[in-house]
Order: C-alpha cells, then structure tokens, then sequence
C-alpha cells in the first residue's frame, strides 16, 4: 500500500473522563482501559477509514468469523514515562508491527502498514497521555489487535477485518517468583503449526492444562515441544531462559515458539555484559539433570508483560525442583539493563527507545 493510500485518522473525543475514577495505587493488570480507543476497518481490499473514538463495545454479527474461525491475532506492547518523568518512550514498537505482520501472513490475514500502525499507535497514546501511570514498575499496556469480521458461516479466509487498539495503565504482571509445571502429556504448539504467531487459538488451547497446573499449585505451565515432549519450548505467558554453569541457555525459535521481543532484547544485553548465550535445543531431562548436580543456578521468562520474572519451583513427573530467586544474579543484571534502558536511565546503545 502506498503512502498516499494510508487512512487520514479522525478522532471523536468522550465527553467525560474515566480518569477520576481510577486509583493509580491499585491498578490490576488487564482490567483497567483508556478513555479511547483506535479502529481502523478493511474491506473491499484495502484499509478503510481509521478512527480514535471513546472506548466502547462492538457492534457485530454473530456470524463474523472470529467467532466461529478463530481469525485472530494480537500483540502486547508497552509505553512508559522516563525515570525523570521528562517524556514518554516506547520499546521496540517496529517489531511489534513486524511480528503482527507475520502473524497476519500465516492467519490468512491482510498486512498492516507501517504508517496506519505507528500513526494509530502515538496518536491514541497522545490522547490518552495521562493514564500512563508513573510509580514504579507500572506502565501503559497496549493492546493491538485484529480480528475477521466477515459474516459467514464457512471455513475461508475471511474479506473483512477490524483492525484496534486499545491501551491502559497496568502494575507488574506477576510481581513475585512463579512456579511452573512441565507437561509431558498436553502440548502448546509444533513445528509446522503456528506456535510462533501471536494468534488467539494459541493462548485458548493453553487455559485448560494451566487450570489443572494451577489446582496442583503451579502458576504456570513450561511446555515440550509437542513431536518429541521432550524438549523445552517456553512458559504459557514467557520465553523461558536458564543460567547453567554461567551460561544463559534459551530453546531456539523453531517455528513452534514465539519470537519474544524481550527474549530478544535479553540476548543482546547479555551478549553486552560479556555473558556467555547458547540458543539450542534444550532436553527437559538436562535441565533437571543441571539441578541435581547443581549447575543450574538461575531459572526465569521474559516477556512484555512480565519483563524478566524468576521461577523458584518446576514439576516434572511427579517431583518438584526447587531454586534460590534471591541468588539469582545473572537475571537480576540483566533486568536492570533492560529496564534501565526503557526508562532511559541507562545509555541506549541497542536504540531501540522511540520517544514520543
């Protein structure tokens, strides 16, 4: 699509805040919006009108495919205000659009472009400024998405999309070291799938397994690659990384695992740290063989929601495998870059930090 083929976007603005509303103090991740959100339709082959208006429910058919297809993706992205509070940044957000895109190629979805994305984007979190909270640790979630719209009952690709987003302050996804289960029995994606998209049916076929992990005591589910399950693939919500005899070892994107933004951003800071990165395949087996003999030191996942978040305890066949959080220092280092960067005061050489 051409430059000149980019919708102009019109903004409606709400009559009344929400603002007041909400305690800054007390903010669940998730649960809280923005008074506005940004819409933008396609049909007839090409991206129709784009528009910033109050947030609100949709109006649609309860044939659109969505419903019944599942064509739908997503991203997860965050703005934050620098430490100083002198202006607001936002992390990596090209590869956030990039990755979208990819998921839109392998869901049959159209491309958005480049411009109708980070226009939407600024222009929404300008708007709605003052609900990007301040205090530490907290952020503004943004949300874009995209879904088919077209109403039909029959399995096809459909011929209408919305494309949104919609953003909101929200506090640290976690906020404590988790535990995990590893399933040997369900499976989260395999190669040849579309584990590697940020796709919806992805997260759905995850619920029921992580409600039992959770009724057993786990937070989360680490789950094997699904040929073999034998191998690590990554945590429901994270990249999964482990420190083993100084090393940060991390499965490698193999189709079946989603190509984290922040998993990447790790790697690199630990490659600047001196830290010695293997990305590889990674045999549950070893990890557990690691623990016993007590050269796996650090365990944690990443991501944008949770940034970097230890884990303390995995199951696997029936026994529990217990780590130190408060020993963990690699991650800790790392983390500190990282968030040093996003909240610029730590020297951005990567220059991923887009100013608005």
């Amino acid at each position: 699509m051409s430059a000149s083929a980019i919708p102009t976007i019109e903004t409606e603005k709400v009559k009344e805040s929400k603002l007041p509303a909400i305690d800054f103090n007390n903010i669940p991740f998730g649960r809280t919006f923005s008074d506005h959100m940004f819409i933008c339709e396609y049909f007839d082959g090409k991206w129709q009108t784009a528009k910033i208006q109050p947030y609100q429910p949709l109006e649609m058919s309860p044939a659109c495919n969505v419903f019944h297809y599942g064509q739908a993706i997503f991203e997860g992205m965050k703005a934050y205000y620098k430490a100083d509070e002198s202006g607001v940044v936002l992390f990596r957000p090209e590869k956030n659009w990039e990755r979208l895109n990819k998921s839109a190629v392998r869901m049959s979805m159209p491309e958005i472009p480049k411009e109708l994305f980070m226009n939407g984007l600024q222009q929404l979190i300008q708007l709605d400024r003052d609900f990007i909270p301040k205090s530490a640790g907290s952020s503004l979630y943004i949300r874009p998405f995209m879904i088919g719209t077209e109403p039909f009952i029959g399995v096809k690709t459909s011929d209408r999309y919305l494309f949104m987003i919609i953003i909101g302050p929200v506090g640290p996804y976690y906020g404590e070291a988790i535990s995990v289960l590893v399933y040997d029995t369900y499976i989260r994606a395999t190669k040849g799938g579309y584990g590697n998209a940020k796709a919806a049916g992805n997260y759905a076929g995850t619920l029921y397994p992580v409600e039992l992990a959770r009724k057993q005591g786990y937070k989360d589910v680490l789950w094997l690659d699904g040929e073999h399950k034998k191998y690590v693939n990554e945590v429901g919500t994270m990249n999964i990384f482990f420190v083993v005899d100084g090393v940060l070892i991390t499965p490698e994107t193999d189709g079946a695992i989603l190509e984290g933004i922040t998993r990447d951003s790790i790697i690199q800071i630990a490659k600047s740290l001196g830290i010695p990165v293997e990305e590889r395949v990674i045999a549950i087996d070893e990890i557990v063989a690691a623990h016993d003999n007590g050269t796996l030191t650090e365990m944690f996942g990443t991501g944008t929601a949770a940034v970097v978040n230890p884990v303390n305890r995995f199951g696997y066949k029936g026994k529990d495998y217990l780590l130190d959080e408060t020993k963990y220092t690699i991650s800790a280092r790392i983390k500190e870059q990282l968030v040093g960067i996003q909240k610029c005061t730590i020297e951005d050489t990567f220059g991923w930090v887009v100013e608005l």
